[in-house]
C-alpha cells in the first residue's frame, strides 16, 4: 500500500504530465507574438524540451503554499549611488499659533484639528469616550450615504477610549494622539476583525494579526473606530459593497484606492485615517476629497500586516485635514520594524515656524501651464501667491526620456505574483469589476509578462532614481500638479515622499490640489512647507456641505 507522501507525489506528477501533454511547438510559435520576438523553427525545436521542463517546475512550485506576508528575497532599494542619509535629528515643533477650541456646538468637533482635540482631552474638557461616541454616531449616520466603512469597530473603539481615559486619570498621557478616533484602510489587518481588501473573494477574511501601524497608534493612545473601504485589491473606489462617494459631490466616486479614508476624513467622520499608495492611492483621493495626504518615503513606514500589491512600490501614510495633523500621525508611524525588512530608521524634523524663503524651490511650470483644467487655473494662482510673498522659484522639468509605458509591468508583475492563487483557481471571476481597466483583468494579463522584461524595467528604474537624485542635490521642494503627466509614476518608482494639499475648488465645488515633492526622508521639509502654505490660505479649512459643521 502506497504511503500518503507517495500518493501526493504521484498526483503531482500526473497533473504535470496532463499539463505538459497539451504543450506543443505551435504554442511557442504563437506565444512569440505576445513578446515581440520571432525564432526560427530550428531554435524552437531546441527550446521545446527546455520549456517543458520550465512548465513542470512551475507546476511543482504551485503545489507549495506561500503565506501572504512573505516578501520576495529580492528587496527594492530606492537609494541612489553614494546616497548620504540625513542626520538623525528628531523634532516636532507644532502648534505655533495655538487656537483654543471653545465647543459651543458639538458639531464643531467634527472638523477640529488634532492639536485642538488633544488639548481638550489632555485638559479633561472632553473625555475620549465622549469624543469616540460622537464620531461613531457620525459614522453610522453618514456611512449609508458615503459607503466609506467596511466595519465600524464599536467594541474595540469604546474599549480603547475607556483605557485612554483611565490612563489620563492615572497621570499617563501618551501624546497628541491620546484618545483621538481614527480609521484605517481595509487593506490593514486588525485581529478579530475582517480585513476584506475590498474584494468579493476576501469579504469574510480574518487575519489573526494586527498590523504594526495599528499597534503603534494604539500605543500612542489613538482609538480605532473603523476599517475604511478600499477599491477592490487597491484599485479605484469600487468595492464589493458599491462605490465609495465623494462628500463634496455624492454623485461622484471618492477616487481610489484609499477611497474610504479620503471620504471619511473629508466628511469629518474620523479625525484622521491611514491610506496606502502604490501608484496614486493616497494622492488621488486626497485630491478628490479635498484633504491633505502624505505619501512617505519608501520604507519609512512598516507594511507588516498590510496587503501587498507591489512589494517594491507600496507605501503607508496618513490622510488628514492639515499638514500639521499629518506630522503628528507620521511621527508615530515612522521607524524601523523587524517585521518589514524594507524599513529604515531616519530622523524626522517638522517645524511649524519654518521660514520657507530659506528653501530651494522649483516648480514644474511647463506641466502647470499645460493643465487647462480648474486645477491648473488654481495652481497658477497659487504660484502667483507664492511669488507675491517673496518665494524664489526656479523652473524645472522632470525627466521624460524613459519608457514610462513599460514601468507598469513592475507593478503588474508583482501583483500577479501576490495574487497567483486567485487567478489560477478562478476566484478572480468573483470580483465585481471585470472590465479592461479592472484589477481582475490586470492580474490575468500579468501572467504574460516575461521575467526578462520585468528586470529590464527595473534597470531603467535605477537610471531614473539616479537622475531624480541629481535634482534633489539642487532643490528642497518641487511643486507639481497632483495628476500631471509622469509625476506620479516617477515619484512612486523612485520612492520619494510627496504631500498633496488643497488649492481651492472648481466651478462645481469640487476640490483641487497641488503636490509637493521632497527628497528621500525629508517628510519634515515638505510638511513644514505645506503648513506654511496652509497658514496663509486656509483652503484646508473648507468642509463639504451637508455633513455637519
Amino acid at each position: 500500500m502506497l504511503k500518503p507522501g507517495w500518493i501526493i507525489l504521484f498526483l503531482c506528477c500526473f497533473l504535470i504530465s496532463c499539463t505538459t501533454s497539451k504543450f506543443s511547438k505551435a504554442d511557442i510559435r504563437s506565444s512569440q507574438k505576445l513578446i515581440g520576438l520571432e525564432f526560427s523553427d530550428q531554435y524552437i525545436d531546441t527550446m521545446y524540451n527546455y520549456l517543458k521542463r520550465n512548465l513542470e517546475a512551475y507546476d511543482t512550485m504551485r503545489t507549495f503554499h506561500i503565506p501572504n506576508e512573505t516578501f520576495p528575497s529580492i528587496l527594492f532599494d530606492p537609494h541612489p549611488s553614494n546616497f548620504v542619509f540625513p542626520e538623525i535629528t528628531d523634532g516636532l515643533k507644532v502648534n505655533c499659533d495655538p487656537v483654543h477650541l471653545m465647543v459651543e456646538n458639538e458639531d464643531e468637533l467634527a472638523y477640529a484639528s488634532i492639536a485642538e482635540l488633544s488639548e481638550l482631552i489632555k485638559n479633561r474638557k472632553i473625555s475620549s469616550v465622549e469624543l469616540t461616541s460622537f464620531f461613531l454616531k457620525r459614522l453610522k449616520k453618514y456611512d449609508p450615504v458615503l459607503k466609506c466603512a467596511v466595519t465600524i469597530t464599536d467594541n474595540l473603539a469604546m474599549e480603547q477610549a475607556r483605557k485612554a481615559d483611565r490612563d489620563l486619570a492615572n497621570g499617563i498621557y501618551r501624546g497628541p494622539l491620546h484618545g483621538i478616533p481614527y480609521g484605517v484602510k481595509d487593506l490593514i489587518a486588525v485581529q478579530e476583525y475582517k480585513t476584506t481588501w475590498g474584494a468579493e473573494p476576501y469579504k469574510d477574511q480574518e487575519i489573526e494579526h494586527t498590523a504594526t501601524v495599528v499597534r503603534k497608534l494604539e500605543e500612542a493612545g489613538a482609538v480605532l473606530i473603523a476599517k475604511l473601504t478600499s477599491g477592490a485589491l487597491a484599485r479605484g473606489d469600487v468595492w464589493y459593497g458599491g462605490q465609495t462617494k465623494n462628500p463634496w459631490d455624492t454623485a461622484q466616486g471618492a477616487s481610489g484606492s484609499s477611497a474610504g479614508s479620503g471620504s471619511a476624513t473629508a466628511a469629518g467622520l474620523v479625525v484622521f485615517s491611514l491610506g496606502t499608495e502604490t501608484l496614486g492611492s493616497i494622492t488621488s483621493p486626497s485630491n478628490r476629497n479635498g484633504i491633505t495626504g502624505l505619501r512617505p518615503t519608501y520604507g519609512r513606514v512598516s507594511r507588516d500586516g498590510v496587503m501587498s500589491l507591489s512589494w517594491s512600490m507600496d507605501k503607508v501614510g496618513p490622510m488628514c485635514r492639515s499638514a500639521e495633523d499629518c506630522a503628528f500621525v507620521f511621527d508615530v508611524l515612522r521607524g524601523k520594524d523587524s517585521l518589514d525588512a524594507t524599513t529604515r530608521h531616519a530622523g524626522f524634523h517638522y517645524d511649524c515656524s519654518l521660514d520657507w524663503k530659506d528653501l530651494k524651490i522649483a516648480i514644474l511650470d511647463k506641466d502647470i501651464d499645460q493643465d487647462t483644467t480648474a486645477a491648473g487655473d488654481n495652481l497658477r494662482k497659487v504660484i502667483e501667491l507664492l511669488d507675491s510673498v517673496g518665494l524664489q522659484m526656479d523652473s524645472l522639468e522632470l525627466p521624460s526620456s524613459y519608457p514610462f509605458r513599460a514601468f507598469d509591468i513592475i507593478l503588474r508583475s508583482e501583483a500577479g505574483a501576490m495574487f497567483d492563487d486567485l487567478v489560477r483557481f478562478g476566484d478572480i471571476n468573483l470580483m465585481v469589476e471585470q472590465s479592461q481597466r479592472s484589477r481582475a483583468n490586470s492580474l490575468r494579463q500579468s501572467r504574460f509578462i516575461p521575467a526578462v522584461e520585468y528586470l529590464q524595467a527595473n534597470r531603467f528604474r535605477k537610471l531614473l532614481i539616479e537622475e531624480i537624485h541629481q535634482l534633489f542635490l539642487r532643490y528642497d521642494v518641487i511643486i507639481a500638479p497632483t495628476l500631471g503627466r509622469n509625476q506620479l509614476w516617477i515619484t512612486n518608482l523612485t520612492g520619494h515622499p510627496v504631500v498633496t494639499i488643497p488649492t481651492g475648488h472648481d466651478k462645481k465645488g469640487h476640490p483641487t490640489s497641488m503636490t509637493i515633492i521632497g527628497n528621500l526622508y525629508r517628510e519634515g521639509t515638505i510638511l513644514s512647507f505645506a503648513n506654511a502654505f496652509q497658514k496663509i490660505t486656509g483652503f484646508h479649512l473648507d468642509h463639504p456641505p451637508g455633513f455637519g459643521n
